[in-house]
């Protein structure tokens, strides 16, 4: 029996999951009876480890059976502990966030915390703000050199670092950011530990939504250097990208450098068994859309990450990925030979959206769609409805859809409709665009340029101006790799010149949009742009060979 749990820890060690399965299999069939009695610390370890493998083959229910037969044979709680947290991971894979919750939530409370049953916007803004005074106090190098000796509350950080998305997700994101600060607070006042740099990057993950201040931004590096310090796991490593990556770093890094990033957390996570691999999978696919990839690419890699869910009975983003690859979908071919017949479900298990998330997702996404097929009304509509979203230190899907939500805004007032409101919406959009360009250059300098001349454009005030402003936004979006964006500039600069009957400009820009559009994999866009070249007075004086989409 031992020998064969050895190899099957090797396995699992490789992430050679079904092989371990075997092994342990086999140890356990060779365990004498009362071996529980008589070889109680062999029993544990097998049982646990066996449970493990389990999961990973995706055999949940018998995961489950074998973590609970442990519960029932343990000398003490703490031989329980590996067990319990098991048992959450394996809930939340099949999306029963609650029964994930209440069993970290059970367990906190047996090791001496307490579980608010709310808490209110102010209280968690006072604890963010007394948290991040305790940082600026304590952090220095003689904490750096500090180490968390109590394995106890080790433990404790260790649920709390997988109570706060459970807690976002079944109760509010208040109680999330006060699970977050308490365990902060215990690295800060006891010393770091491995799980230390994940509390600190989701507490820099919330903090960053309401002021993304730049020391904010070095509090979140900081805990990113103090991985080095431990020998951290694949799924901590997941977890540490996919809030880093996928949360803070875009705020001030290239999004194609967090989407790579990101990548890599997915590989680690799902090569240790970890959720969290499939969390960075969502904001790998949220980044790649906003960098305006290959969208016949794109389309690939979500099929393939929602095979690899179907294949782990997992419903983790499941529904979020279902999403964005309508987005794509339409983007490609208005969904004509892209679409699946599986659309997003609210209420899958017990990940019931109670706080709005998925909603907010098909709303943000319903504005860019609409806005790029066109349909100018439908995307005020989403827009209205998602606008509470919008403002300074969100998520970047929401700087995104307030992007189009002020282009779309444009397009009204040059339709005449809803003038004075559609001059607020493009005005808010400016100035979100410009506290983000102050951030990231990278990422945001050409959709403030973009909107900018589009101002210019409606009012007609300075056309030198708007034609400066339209070639930096192409330049900008281009210097980034965003050829999506560089396509939509160019389309936009030949409607502003097509107004003054500049025919030379308006074919330029449009041949230049086309190639754009092309290397994006935009059929729709494609055939847009080849009606309006088409249309154009064919006598118009030939051009010079337009500047290269790549």
């Amino acid at each position: 029996a031992e020998l064969n749990m050895k190899a099957g820890k090797k396995s699992l060690d490789g992430c050679d999951h079904k092989t371990a399965y075997s092994y342990l299999e086999a140890a356990l069939s060779l365990l004498p009876q009362q071996h529980w009695e008589n070889h109680y610390d062999l029993s544990l370890r097998l049982n646990f480890l066996m449970a493990g493998a389990a999961k990973s083959c995706c055999q949940y229910d018998e995961a489950e059976q074998l973590l609970r037969g442990i519960s029932g044979r343990t000398r003490c709680f703490e031989d329980k502990l590996p067990s319990y947290f098991l048992l959450s991971q394996i809930f939340q894979a099949q999306g029963k966030v609650v029964d994930a919750y209440n069993t970290c939530s059970f367990v906190l409370l047996q090791l001496g915390e307490t579980i608010p049953d709310s808490v209110t916007p102010e209280a968690a803004k006072t604890m963010v703000e007394d948290t991040l005074k305790m940082y600026e106090e304590v952090y220095d190098g003689d904490w750096l050199e500090r180490k968390m000796e109590d394995e106890t509350l080790r433990t404790v950080v260790k649920f709390y670092g997988a109570i706060i998305f459970l807690a976002f997700l079944s109760r509010s994101r208040y109680t999330a950011i006060c699970f977050i600060c308490k365990a902060v607070q215990l690295s800060l006042q006891n010393g770091a530990c491995v799980y230390t740099p994940l509390s600190l990057l989701q507490l820099m993950g919330f903090a960053m939504e309401d002021n993304h201040a730049a020391n904010l931004y070095h509090i979140a590096k900081n805990a990113l250097s103090l991985l080095e310090r431990f020998d951290v796991g694949g799924d901590q490593i997941s977890g540490v990208f996919m809030n880093f990556y996928g949360r803070i770093a875009w705020h001030y890094e290239p999004f194609q450098v967090c989407g790579d990033n990101l990548r890599r957390g997915f590989e680690s996570g799902l090569s240790s068994g970890s959720n969290l691999g499939f969390h960075c999978a969502f904001h790998v696919i949220k980044t790649a859309i906003i960098s305006g990839e290959k969208l016949d690419s794109l389309l690939k890699e979500i099929d393939y990450y929602l095979h690899l869910l179907k294949t782990y009975k997992s419903e983790v983003t499941r529904n979020f990925l279902h999403v964005f690859r309508e987005t794509v979908s339409l983007l490609i071919d208005n969904g004509e030979a892209t679409s699946t017949a599986a659309d997003p479900c609210i209420g899958v298990g017990d990940l019931n959206d109670q706080n709005r998330k998925l909603r907010d997702a098909v709303l943000q996404h319903s504005v860019i769609r609409c806005y790029w097929s066109g349909h100018n009304e439908r995307s005020r509509n989403f827009g209205e409805k998602c606008k509470h979203l919008f403002g300074q230190g969100r998520q970047s899907t929401s700087y995104i859809a307030q992007f189009f939500y002020g282009l779309n805004a444009i397009d009204l007032i040059n339709k005449r409709k809803q003038i004075n409101k559609s001059r607020e919406v493009v005005q808010a959009a400016i100035d979100a665009m410009k506290y983000a360009a102050a951030n990231s250059a990278w990422n945001f300098t050409n959709k403030l340029c973009l909107l900018e001349a589009e101002q210019l454009a409606y009012t007609r005030t300075n056309h030198d101006r708007a034609s400066i402003l339209y070639e930096a936004s192409i330049k900008s979006a281009k210097r980034s790799g965003f050829v999506h964006e560089q396509g939509l500039a160019c389309e936009k600069a030949a409607f502003y010149f097509k107004r003054d009957r500049n025919n030379q400009k308006v074919r330029e820009y449009f041949q230049q949009a086309l190639e754009c559009y092309q290397v994006w994999g935009s059929s729709i866009k494609v055939a847009f742009i080849q009606t309006e070249l088409d249309g154009l007075n064919p006598d118009a004086l030939p051009v010079s060979a337009p500047v290269s989409a790549r």
